[in-house]
């Protein structure tokens, strides 16, 4: 019987130390899982944890809202699967980029983007105080989404046509192609190495005193996004292109915010930016110097707002040329408001070839400031590179065009207001708002152009235009739906 109660007493002190030891394991496993969601993550993650309703003293567990699903990541910071850790950093120079500005880092840069390419929000990084030259390269997707493009040091092409392979293109220098939600961004510089192609003997081109000098044959655009939507380029410094700086083609949602982009005034078709067949597009807060259009629309082109952006040098903001080789054309709701133009050959312009179809229409230039600027405000729907065009019946129609609170100076060897509309197919609902020019130097220019333009004058302007006819034309009333597109 004694043996019985020692049996007994030692079963019940092994059960009471065996039930508090899975208490004690149930509490342990508690606390590390809020130690998980309480602990903080590197103050650089660009996502942060988000918000618990319950005070973090609270030692009972938050519902978590939502609900996890089997597909949700999971919850812990120190996951490797977890979305909201840091994204991943693919510096050219762990590839084995050099950056010497003479070695070919074209292999790295490739490698460095496939790495990035294949996880989501991965960064490609050109890092800061080094020289990086690549050749004629094309970055395709398609990418995960949240792709960063970040230029911090310098990139360029080779020096010159003498230095560019043979086998690469010479239409083109940096590719972007099949890409969505991309960010091509930095506090680097893009350097084109233009000088040399600027002197090939293949297009003339105005030079100083009234001289002819050569210009560009197969010059590279330095930058074409292509085929990509939900775009955002940023924060950089562009200069000395070969010919185009910037062109986005077959594009759709593109954000342009905060560049600078430069070169000499003389240098031929180095246009700042050029969109073509692209829609939903919005331009901010940007410096643009250089020997051709500030920015350039081409055909295609729907939804572009422009703000923010100051031109000079430069040929100005223009819509076109539009319609060559009796194609047609489609440009409508362009917006450039809040902009300044300076020491430019154009303010705003909208050029046409004769022959073309389709129509332009939905044009609003409002708070425009110029200064010392040739050719403030012109249509011209006889735009041509030679002295052999011929006019044509056909014509691009151009309709809805509004120009509000444009000021400032011009250049006075040509009137400040040119309106050159087809002989066929006249220029409508032209309107005038606020408009006043005055000339940098010299007697004020009181002959504005006009030639088959119709639209009304809501105040008016300085100096006078009296050229601008009322109304509709008839033939044109009758026929005008066969222009739209």
């Amino acid at each position: 019987m004694g043996v019985f109660h020692r049996v007994l007493v030692v079963w019940i002190v092994v059960s009471v130390f065996v039930h508090e030891s899975s208490n004690v394991e149930g509490r342990t496993h508690f606390h590390k899982k809020q130690k998980n969601k309480s602990s903080n993550k590197d103050k650089d993650s660009p996502v942060s944890d988000p918000p618990t309703d319950s005070p973090v003293s609270d030692p009972s567990p938050s519902p978590v809202f939502p609900p996890p699903v089997p597909s949700d990541p999971s919850p812990n910071p120190d996951d490797p699967g977890n979305s909201n850790s840091e994204p991943c950093v693919f510096d050219v120079t762990s590839f084995g980029a050099v950056g010497d500005g003479k070695t070919d880092d074209t292999p790295a840069f490739m490698e460095a983007w496939k790495a990035a390419c294949a996880v989501e929000s991965g960064i490609v990084l050109v890092p800061a105080d080094l020289e990086f030259m690549i050749t004629s390269t094309i970055f395709s997707g398609p990418c995960k989404p949240g792709l960063v493009f970040q230029i911090d040091g310098v990139l360029m092409p080779p020096n010159g046509p003498d230095c560019w392979p043979k086998s690469d293109s010479r239409k083109q220098w940096l590719v972007f192609y099949r890409l969505d939600q991309m960010t091509f961004t930095g506090s680097g510089t893009i350097e084109g190495n233009g000088g040399d192609w600027w002197e090939l003997p293949c297009k003339p081109h105005r030079g100083p005193n009234g001289s002819t000098l050569p210009g560009p044959c197969d010059s590279p655009a330095l930058i074409r996004f292509f085929m990509s939507t939900n775009l955002v380029v940023s924060s950089l410094r562009i200069q000395n292109s070969p010919q185009f700086h910037m062109k986005f083609d077959g594009c759709e949602g593109v954000l342009i915010e905060k560049l600078s982009i430069s070169s000499p005034k003389l240098s031929p078709n180095t246009d700042g930016i050029h969109i073509e067949n692209t829609k939903s597009v919005g331009i901010y807060d940007s410096q643009i110097a250089n020997g051709d259009d500030c920015i350039s629309i081409g055909r295609g082109c729907s939804d572009v707002n422009i703000e923010g952006v100051t031109c000079g040098p430069s040929h100005g903001i223009s819509i076109g040329s539009l319609g060559v080789q009796n194609s047609q054309a489609c440009v409508t709701n362009i917006t450039a408001r809040n902009v300044f133009i300076k020491d430019s050959d154009n303010g705003v312009r909208i050029k046409t070839w004769q022959g073309g179809t389709g129509s332009v229409s939905g044009i609003s230039f409002e708070n425009i400031q110029m200064e010392n600027v040739r050719n403030c405000i012109i249509i011209d729907q006889y735009y041509c590179l030679s002295k052999a065009c011929r006019n044509q019946t056909s014509a691009v129609y151009l309709t809805d065009v509004s120009y509000r609170n444009i000021k400032g100076t011009y250049d006075v060897r040509s009137p400040p207001i040119h309106f050159a509309c087809s002989d066929t197919v006249a220029c409508t609902n032209i309107t005038m708002s606020e408009v006043e020019l005055l000339p940098a130097e010299g007697e004020l220019v009181d002959d504005p152009f006009c030639w088959n333009a119709y639209g009304n004058q809501e105040t008016l302007t300085i100096p006078p235009i009296t050229c601008l006819q009322d109304g509709m034309p008839e033939y044109l009333a009758e026929s005008s739906s066969s222009y739209r597109c």
